[in-house]
C-alpha cells in the first residue's frame, strides 16, 4: 500500500481505539464539573450534564471523546450566557457580544443562544414590549426615543416598528410632563416653559408635541391654583 493509504488506515484505527473509564470524580471547586479518568489517568473535565450517561467501567471512542468535549463547550457558553441573563433581561444580541469577548467559537455561540431560545430565557419580542412598557410607565418618552434605545440593543427594525406603532406618543409626553411639572409648578410661565421644554426635548419628543404638552399642562396648573370663589364661578 503506498503511504497514503497507510495514513489514512492509521487515521482510522486511531478514532476507533476505545479508552476505559477508570474514575468518574466530581471537582472540589466546582461540583457542577466532572473530572473524568481513562485508562487510570486524568484525561478531561465536563459538565455534570454532558457526564451524566458516563459509568466508571465504560469504553468510549476517540469520537465520541471529540462530541462530549464539543457539548461540554457549548454547556460552558450557555452557562456563562445563564448567568449573564439572570443578572438582568439582555436581547440575543447583548448575549453574543458578551460570548464573543471570551472568544468563544461563532458555532458554539449560535448553538448556545439556540438552547436559551428554545427553553424561552431569550426572547427578544418579548424583551422589547417589556422595555417599552417600562420606559412608558415610569420615564415616558418618544417613538423616536424608544427605537435609538431598542436599535442600540440589537432588536430587528420590524420588530421595533411593529411595537412603537402601538405606543400613543401623545399620552407619553403629556404622563412625563405632568410628573415633571411638579417641580417647576411655581416658576413663572417663561421660565416653566424653557424648563419643560428641554425635558420634553431631551426625551425625544417633537417641537410641535412639546409646545402642546407644556401648553396643556400649564393650563392644568393655573386652573389648580385659582381661587376657590373663581372655581365656584365657573
Amino acid at each position: 500500500m503506498t503511504s497514503s493509504i497507510w495514513y489514512t488506515v492509521f487515521i482510522l484505527i486511531i478514532r476507533n481505539m476505545e479508552r476505559k473509564i477508570t474514575e468518574l470524580k466530581i471537582q472540589r471547586k466546582n461540583p457542577n464539573r466532572i473530572n473524568v479518568y481513562l485508562d487510570g489517568e486524568f484525561a478531561f473535565g465536563l459538565f455534570r450534564i454532558v457526564a451524566a450517561w458516563l459509568e466508571v467501567g465504560q469504553s468510549i471512542s476517540e469520537e465520541k471523546i471529540k462530541s462530549l468535549l464539543s457539548q461540554d463547550e457549548i454547556e460552558s457558553a450557555y452557562q456563562l450566557a445563564l448567568n449573564y441573563i439572570n443578572y438582568q433581561p439582555r436581547t440575543k444580541s447583548e448575549v453574543t457580544r458578551r460570548l464573543e469577548r471570551n472568544s468563544i467559537s461563532e458555532q458554539t455561540i449560535q448553538s448556545a443562544v439556540n438552547k436559551l431560545e428554545k427553553k424561552g430565557l431569550l426572547n427578544d419580542y418579548q424583551f422589547a414590549k417589556d422595555w417599552i412598557e417600562n420606559r412608558n410607565t415610569f420615564r415616558p418618552r418618544s417613538r423616536r426615543a424608544l427605537a435609538y434605545e431598542l436599535n442600540n440593543k440589537g432588536i430587528n427594525p420590524n420588530t421595533i416598528t411593529a411595537l412603537l406603532d402601538e405606543v400613543d406618543e401623545p399620552a407619553m409626553a403629556y404622563r412625563a410632563a405632568s410628573k415633571q411639572s411638579k417641580k417647576y409648578r411655581h416658576d413663572n410661565w417663561d421660565s416653566f416653559r424653557k424648563k419643560m421644554f428641554g425635558f420634553l426635548s431631551r426625551r425625544g419628543f417633537s417641537y410641535e408635541l412639546s409646545t402642546l404638552t407644556v401648553k396643556k399642562v400649564w393650563d392644568e396648573i393655573l386652573a389648580e391654583n385659582r381661587p376657590i370663589e373663581e372655581k365656584e364661578k365657573l
